[in-house]
């Protein structure tokens, strides 16, 4: 009876401890699932998920601007943003075009202005390279009246025309620079569509020698930032190189403009 009667004891006493065992494993599944910091010290807490940015290829492009940035004149559509992504696949580099933001007509100002849509600065913010094209429509408005010689700009149009537009353009150039301060910034600088026509060509050609110095100081501070000279493309190939409309280039200038950007940034 007493052999028995300490056994019956010994028994319950380990299924006692079993008992307390299994509510303590419980009690601390429970506490690492509503509360892992607790248990393991706050450097266990598994952090939120956040979404991580995409990251930019360093040939991926973008074009913004004006009309010359949206290839207008071109009759393949693919204006010098495609024409320098296919030659940059030419030469073995991985480039594609994110987007093609050019809109016919558009001034600095309004440039400026769709820098601050979300849409605009996630698709700058998505590229490696920004190809800009600005400016022509604030020196050459109206670019029917100027190719018929009629309403031609006197020198102080001219003149406050480049003066308002010039601030435009560096406060354009720096939110730029903001949104995107790893991608190269590739300005198109602008040409003289109206060379050979004597009433224009001196006008024009001083407007636009002012305008692409201004356009080469406004960039100097930034980092990753290059001026491509278009001028002495134009100057002595008008028939060659322009479209029917005597202002924007056709498809043999536009690739000419893409060559011209492929050089200077260093790809042979």
């Amino acid at each position: 009876m007493g052999s028995s009667s300490r056994i019956w004891r010994v028994a319950g006493l380990f299924s006692a401890i079993s008992t307390l065992l299994l509510l303590s494993g419980f009690l601390f599944a429970v506490l690492d699932i509503a509360q892992p910091a607790f248990l393991n010290g706050p450097e266990s807490a598994v952090p939120p998920k956040t979404e991580q940015p995409a990251v930019a290829g360093s040939w991926d492009v973008t074009a913004i601007g004006d009309s010359l940035a949206k290839g207008t004149g071109d009759d393949t559509g693919n204006g010098f943003a495609r024409r320098t992504v296919e030659l940059l696949k030419e030469q073995g580099t991985s480039s594609m075009l994110i987007n093609n933001l050019g809109i016919n007509g558009m001034s600095t100002e309004e440039l400026l202005v769709s820098l601050d849509d979300q849409g605009v600065r996630y698709a700058l913010g998505q590229s490696g390279i920004i190809l800009l094209s600005i400016g022509g429509n604030d020196l050459f408005r109206g670019a029917e009246q100027l190719t018929s010689g009629e309403q031609l700009p006197t020198p102080a149009e001219l003149n406050a025309s480049i003066t308002k537009a010039s601030d435009f353009f560096r406060q354009a150039v720096e939110k730029l620079h903001e949104i995107n301060p790893q991608a190269a910034l590739v300005y198109v600088s602008l040409y003289n569509p109206f060379s050979d026509l004597e009433e224009m060509r001196e006008l024009g050609d001083d407007a636009v020698m002012r305008w692409n110095e201004m356009a080469l100081k406004a960039l100097a501070p930034y980092n990753g930032t290059l001026v491509v000279p278009t001028y002495d493309l134009f100057t002595h190939n008008a028939a060659r190189y322009l479209s029917s409309d005597h202002f924007h280039p056709n498809g043999d200038g536009y690739q000419a403009i893409a060559e011209r950007i492929v050089q200077s940034m260093g790809q042979k």
